[in-house]
């Protein structure tokens, strides 16, 4: 019995269901244009404020990015988005946190 080939797309990383997600797309973006920020700027000591914010911005966006996802591929890029953030975050507070210099004591 002859059968048609198709493709499965069931198996590979970056699968897709073919329909678009303009939200969850977004997310991924924000998430990982803000992780690479506040990865980046974490080996700077003075601007320990600004990834502070922007490691924190982007662990909520990749959070909810990832209540919200529809295919693999988005889950696989918020993950480094997130992981990125989340390091960009813990450095930003161990080297003085998100109000440190802007509230007087």
């Amino acid at each position: 019995m002859a059968q048609a080939m198709r493709p499965d797309p069931g198996h590979s990383l970056f699968a897709t269901d073919g329909k678009p997600h303009p939200l969850q797309d977004t997310l991924v973006a924000v998430t990982l244009v803000l992780g690479v920020v506040s990865l980046v700027t974490a080996g700077f000591h003075h601007l320990h404020v600004l990834t502070s914010w922007t490691g924190l911005l982007g662990i909520l966006a990749g959070g909810y990015g990832q209540f919200i996802s529809a295919t693999t591929r988005e889950r696989f890029l918020l993950i480094i988005g997130l992981g990125a953030a989340g390091v960009g975050f813990y450095l930003g507070m161990a080297h003085g946190g998100l109000f440190s210099g802007i509230v007087i004591n």
